[in-house]
């Protein structure tokens, strides 16, 4: 080999080192800005992100004003039944504090301070200083100066719309999620409701002949049922029932000799709670013999508040429902 060649050879190896020794230290430079990045990303104060902080957070409530609440709540009081059973299924009823008195599940809510009924123990909720009331429309339009009070107490007042279908429960479920902090646990119980109430929708097509059913929410004399624009009209659509009622709106009077008229194949009571032997005392009426659900002794009383009460449990009344109704269909 010449002596230029040699020159040439190790000049080529010297810049191929260089090379090599710019790229290592740029690819290392890189790698620590990434890491140095990364860790400092990391460092992050956690509290600081949307997700694990929702609060303060703005909703539009029943009336459709806007509030705003500042902090996540930790001690609420509901007012009506509903809300409290919508607050223990997202995981919020250790907050609860104090509920009304009709409130009776879960059996939890034995535990907690009474609060009155639609007249609310006013000196008693300011006593108890709570974050959040989950109120009603009835309060919002009746006693507007009572809410004046809790609101000057420090106490973020929230109107809960007066559900009339499952698409207002479930807003209802997911408006009680966002305020007091359990978005995504009412997402998941809203998702389930909807998944179980189409599984029975599903299971109902097996129905082949649709029965006709008288729903009696009041006993005689004043005898009211359920029209169109209720929970009940809807749980029957729902199983392929007929409501014999169907073409009223509403909560609406009749006579028994309007009733025997309609014929219903069942008839179903939810007044067992106040009345002994609701059951008895329909097959037991007078002039209802030719009746079909008389004749074939198919009168069920169910738990009220399964079926009139907008919360998680209306499919536990759907259910009820389809098995008394349809038990061929739904009973396998």
């Amino acid at each position: 080999m010449t002596t230029s060649r040699k020159k040439w050879t190790l000049l080529s190896l010297f810049f191929v080192l260089l090379m090599m020794f710019t790229i290592g230290c740029g690819s290392d430079s890189g790698q620590s800005e990434t890491d140095s990045t990364t860790a400092e990303e990391n460092t992050e104060d956690p509290n600081t992100s949307e997700k694990s902080a929702p609060f303060p957070i703005t909703v539009t409530d029943g009336t459709g004003e806007e509030i705003t609440i500042e902090t996540e709540p930790k001690t609420i009081v509901s007012v009506i039944p509903s809300n409290t059973e919508i607050t223990y299924a997202i995981g919020q009823g250790d907050k609860l504090v104090a509920v009304d008195d009709y409130s009776n599940y879960p059996e939890e809510t034995a535990e907690l301070e009474k609060i009155g009924d639609q007249q609310l123990n006013v000196e008693k909720i300011l006593a108890l200083q709570p974050d959040l009331a989950l109120v009603t429309e009835y309060q919002h339009q009746n006693n507007p100066d009572v809410l004046t009070q809790f609101k000057e107490a420090g106490t973020d007042v929230v109107v809960i719309n007066s559900a009339e279908s499952f698409d207002q429960v479930y807003e209802s479920i997911t408006l009680i999620g966002e305020v007091t902090g359990a978005s995504d646990e009412a997402e998941q119980v809203v998702s389930e409701m909807k998944e179980s109430l189409e599984v029975i929708k599903e299971k109902a097509k097996a129905v082949t002949e649709k029965k006709k059913v008288w729903v009696e929410v009041s006993p005689s004399p004043d005898i009211f049922t359920t029209g169109k624009n209720t929970f009940m009209h809807e749980m029957l659509e729902s199983i392929n029932a007929i409501n014999t009622a169907g073409d009223q709106t509403g909560w609406v009077k009749m006579t028994e000799e309007e009733i025997v008229t309609l014929n219903p194949d069942v008839i179903i009571t939810t007044y067992g709670y106040y009345v002994d032997n609701p059951t008895d005392a329909v097959l037991s009426r007078s002039g209802w013999d030719e009746v079909p659900a008389i004749k074939k002794q198919q009168v069920f009383d169910v738990n009220n508040d399964t079926v009139t009460r907008p919360g998680p449990r209306l499919i536990d009344g759907v259910e009820t429902l389809a098995k008394l109704i349809y038990p061929d269909v739904f009973e396998k």
